[in-house]
C-alpha cells in the first residue's frame, strides 16, 4: 500500500498532538465533527502553524483547516485507510450505486482509489490532477463530509484539496449527459481513466465508498 496523505502530512505529530486535541474536545463537550469548535483549540492553532508552508498559503487556509479537521476526525476513528482495488473502482464508478452499507461503517476512513486513474481539472484552463482518495466523515446518518485529495506524487511538495458535504446527491446526471465518471481527458476513455466533473460527483463517490468500507471493518474484525 502506498503513503497516504496523513502519512505524508502529520506522521508523529498525529501522536504527539491529536491525543490532546481529543482530550479538550471531550472536556468541552464538544462534536469534533463541528469545525469552529475544533479551531477555538489552541493546539490545532498551533499545530496549523507548525504545517503551513513557509511562504504561507494566503486563501489556501480553508483548504488547510479542512485537511487538519478531516485528519483529526480520521484518526479519531481509528485511522481507518480503504484501500480500492481496480476491480472495486470499475463496480463503484461503472455499476449501479452502491446502496447505503448493511455493515457497521467506520465513521471516518480514507479511501485510496488505484493510483492516476481518476482525474479532475481543479481549476479551470489548469491541467487535471490525478486523485489519489477522499477522507470521509459521516456527521450523521443523513451527511457525509469528504475532502478529495489530488495532484500528490513524488516530486510535489503539497497536493490540492476539494472539499463537498451533503447528503447523498439525488437525480445525479451530466449535463451533456454522458455517464457518471466518464473521462473527460483526449483518449481518457481508450486508456480506462475517469474524471469527477463536479462537487456532487465527489460527494457521490465518497457515498460509494461506504459498502465496502463497512465490508473492510466487518472483515477486520475476524
Amino acid at each position: 500500500m502506498r503513503s497516504t496523505p496523513f502519512e505524508l502530512v502529520f506522521g508523529s505529530l498525529a501522536d504527539e498532538r491529536f491525543p490532546k486535541i481529543r482530550a479538550d474536545l471531550a472536556a468541552a463537550a464538544s462534536d469534533p465533527s463541528d469545525r469552529d469548535a475544533f479551531l477555538m483549540l489552541p493546539d490545532v492553532l498551533s499545530l496549523l502553524r507548525e504545517i503551513r508552508p513557509d511562504e504561507g498559503v494566503g486563501e489556501g487556509i480553508d483548504q488547510l483547516v479542512a485537511l487538519v479537521h478531516h485528519a483529526y476526525l480520521a484518526w479519531d476513528s481509528g485511522l481507518v485507510t480503504l484501500a480500492i482495488s481496480d476491480e472495486q473502482l470499475e463496480e463503484l464508478l461503472d455499476g449501479p450505486p452502491i446502496l447505503p452499507a448493511s455493515a457497521e461503517v467506520p465513521r471516518a476512513y480514507y479511501a485510496q482509489f488505484p493510483e492516476r486513474r481518476i482525474w479532475a481539472e481543479l481549476i479551470d484552463g489548469q491541467a487535471p490532477e490525478p486523485m489519489d482518495g477522499s477522507f470521509v466523515y459521516a456527521v450523521n446518518g443523513n451527511e457525509l463530509s469528504t475532502l478529495g485529495i489530488f495532484g500528490l506524487r513524488p516530486d510535489r511538495a503539497g497536493f490540492s484539496v476539494v472539499e463537498s458535504f451533503g447528503g447523498r446527491p439525488e437525480g445525479l446526471v451530466r449535463p451533456d449527459g454522458s455517464s457518471l465518471y466518464a473521462s473527460v481527458l483526449t483518449g481518457g476513455v481508450e486508456a480506462g481513466l475517469h474524471s469527477v466533473i463536479s462537487a456532487d460527483e465527489l460527494l457521490e463517490l465518497a457515498w460509494r465508498t461506504r459498502e465496502l468500507a463497512g465490508e473492510a471493518a466487518t472483515q477486520a474484525r475476524g
